[in-house]
Order: structure tokens, then sequence, then C-alpha cells
């Protein structure tokens, strides 16, 4: 029996041993790097003398940095000694647990480059049929490519910021008119937070070297800046004034027993995406909008995997860094309560959503508070968490 004694810390539970996701959190002695344990934080510089050191370095840091650089060979060691340590009978010498309650988080890196990508079939058809009814939903070159949009790193937040209300240009009556969104939606994503050495032209079968961990993302999306703004390029601002992302970076290696095959596209892959072993992930995804369970995105069904992303994303010559963190795209499944956009839950805002205390909502009003969480299964039967990415509107 560990020495743990938190509920929470259990194989059934999110955030047993299984788990054990990094972060930072504030202490009496500055920003420290800790690892979660059920619903408990264990800051790791008071009991860096239990690790080599090397690894006694990168968990006296300030933050995630030093770790997500030191590349595989670190985060193996790191975890496994860790998973010594949490589940040992006594608790290492200095070790304390903070309840997550009463513990301030910050976002456990430094963003580098932020790719957002647009991989989800069902997700690309439902937006298709919205924006273009009389032609395909889904143009000639989606489905041999990863689609995608290089967003702003400054404007990544941590779960729990607000959000303000972004104002922008919208189309009007008789041209465009300036003024706060009126059409403010999320999208329930999966993000990928990269590390290792500097690369050019990641291969599939190495992106995993260059991919420290997962995270939950919401790029919160205002609709009507949008849809102005990006005939003929991408997104801009209506997508660049905050990405939310989780406190808790859980370890690829967690996800060992999620992995799935990626959806046969139809047709053959061009060799740079082909994957020697997919890295298709099997992680549930849950939306709530003021306490409503509003969708269930299944991220299994995505068209490309995070690997395949990478590969794309690095094919022509640009790097990958440790900070560079790159999302999947809205999440959406094939049935209504599995879209992970309210553009889609509410078809372009034609057909409003219930809430549990009886309010309606297409798009997002201030004081809305929408909080997503996503699990994946684990060894043995166990459950592997990711932590919560939350965030409430505030006015312009």
């Amino acid at each position: 029996m560990s020495w743990i004694d938190d509920p929470a810390f259990a194989a059934d539970k999110p955030f047993g041993p299984q788990t054990l996701p990094y972060g930072v959190v504030e202490t009496a002695d500055g920003p420290a790097v800790a690892v979660r344990v059920g619903d408990h934080a264990l800051p790791l510089r008071p009991i860096a003398d239990e690790f080599s050191q090397e690894l006694a370095e990168l968990v006296s840091a300030d933050s995630l940095d030093p770790l997500l650089a030191a590349g595989r060979p670190a985060w193996s060691a790191l975890r496994a000694r860790l998973h010594e340590l949490v589940t040992a009978t006594a608790a290492p010498d200095g070790a304390e647990l903070l309840p997550l309650a009463e513990t301030r988080t910050r976002l456990p890196f430094t963003v580098g480059d932020y790719v957002d990508f647009y991989s989800s079939r069902n997700h690309a058809e439902n937006v298709g049929k919205m924006f273009r009814p009389d032609g395909d939903p889904i143009l000639p070159n989606w489905s041999h490519l990863p689609v995608g949009y290089h967003g702003r790193s400054g404007t990544v937040v941590v779960t729990g910021t607000d959000v303000e209300r972004p104002s922008g240009q919208r189309k009007g009556d008789d041209g465009p008119v300036f003024g706060p969104s009126v059409r403010l939606d999320i999208e329930a994503e999966i993000g990928f937070v990269c590390g290792g050495p500097v690369a050019r032209r990641v291969s599939t079968s190495n992106a995993a070297d260059h991919v420290f961990g997962v995270v939950t993302v919401n790029d919160w999306s205002a609709r009507d800046i949008q849809a102005w703004e990006y005939v003929p390029l991408g997104p801009h601002l209506g997508k660049s004034f905050a990405t939310s992302v989780g406190a808790w970076i859980t370890p690829l290696e967690a996800f060992a027993a999620a992995r799935v095959p990626v959806p046969d596209p139809g047709h053959p892959r061009l060799d740079y995406l082909v994957e020697d072993s997919s890295w298709g992930l099997d992680i549930d995804l849950e939306v709530r909008w003021n306490g409503t369970v509003v969708s269930r995105p299944p991220f299994a069904g995505m068209a490309f995997s995070f690997a395949q992303q990478l590969a794309h994303m690095t094919v022509n010559g640009a790097t990958v860094r440790p900070g560079d963190l790159f999302a999947s795209g809205t999440v959406s499944g094939p049935e209504k309560r599995q879209r992970g956009s309210f553009l889609e839950l509410s078809w372009g805002g034609k057909e409003p959503l219930t809430l549990d205390d009886g309010s309606e909502r297409t798009f997002l009003q201030d004081g809305d508070t929408v909080v997503i969480t996503a699990t994946a299964p684990g060894p043995d039967g166990s459950v592997i968490g990711l932590s919560e990415v939350a965030g409430t509107i505030v006015g312009a």
C-alpha cells in the first residue's frame, strides 16, 4: 500500500500511479515542478535527493523547460523512479502533499511555436455542410494532409484563466462592423507538448522522441470574426485571442495501452505520412457548459495521428523545439452529442441547447464557464487521466 493517503490515487481513478502527470505549482519557496497524485500535488524539489544528479537538477527547476529539453531517456528514467517513490510504503524525506483545491498552478512550460490542426473528419464535414451547403463538405486535399494553421503562442494560457470576449470586424448587413464577438465558441481538442533535441523533418517513426506529453486544449474561437477574415487566408484574430491548456501534462508513455489504428482514409498515404505502428489514441473527452455535460467527443476517430501531424509540420524543414505545442483540431464524433464545438452542437446557432438550469444557449454568453476533461484506457484495466481545462468568459 502506498504512503499516499488519497482515495483518488488508485489504478481505477484517472490520477493513480499509472498516470503521474507533471505540472508547476506555487509553494512558499516559489514555483516548483510537481507530479499529480490523485487530488494532490507532490512538489519534487524537496525530495530531489531521491533522484540521480541529472534528474535532481531537472526536478529542482521552477518550470518544466529543462525537463522538456532533456529528452526521452531522462523522461523514462524520471517516470520509473517516481513510480517507485509514490508506490512505496514510506514517504521520502521532505515529501509534502499539497491539496489541489488549495494550490495554485502555473502554465508549466514556456510555449514556443503553436500549431492547430483540423483532423476530425466529422468536424470538417459538419463545418463544410454549414458553410458550403451547395458544395462538397470535404475539400479534395483534406484526407491527404493534416490541414492546420500556425497560431499565437503568446496567448496560450493555463486552465482557470478568464477569457475576455474578443472584439474585431464581422460581416454586417451594409458592410463590415466592429465590436465584441457575438458568436464566441469553443473547440475541444487534445494537445501535444514537444521536447527533446531541436530537429527538422521528423519521421513518423521518430515522432514519439519529440513529444513529451499530452494535454487537454480549448481553442476558443470567435466564429463571426473568423468567418469574415479567413477568406481567402486562414484563421487570425478569430483564434489568436486565447487558447487554454490543462495545468498537468500526462506523459506520452502513459498512453501505451491506449494506442489504436488511425481510420483508413480510403487511399494510400504519401510515404512520409506512413506509420510503422499507428499512434492513434483512444481518448474520450467530456465537455461541460455551466456544469451541464453537452458533449462526449471520441478522439479515436481522428483522421491523423500526432506522429503524422508532426511529420507533416516539419517535412518542409521547419524545426520542432522543446516547448512547441500542437493541437489536434476540434474533436467531433458522428453523433450530435459527440460534437466538440458549439458551432456544431447548435448547428450554426439554429438549434439552441438547453442546459440543466433550463437556460438555452447557442454560443457563449458572458459569465459562462466551460470545462473539458479526458480519459484513456491504461494498463491492466486502469484509467489514464488528462487534467481539466477550464475557462470563464468575461465581457469585452
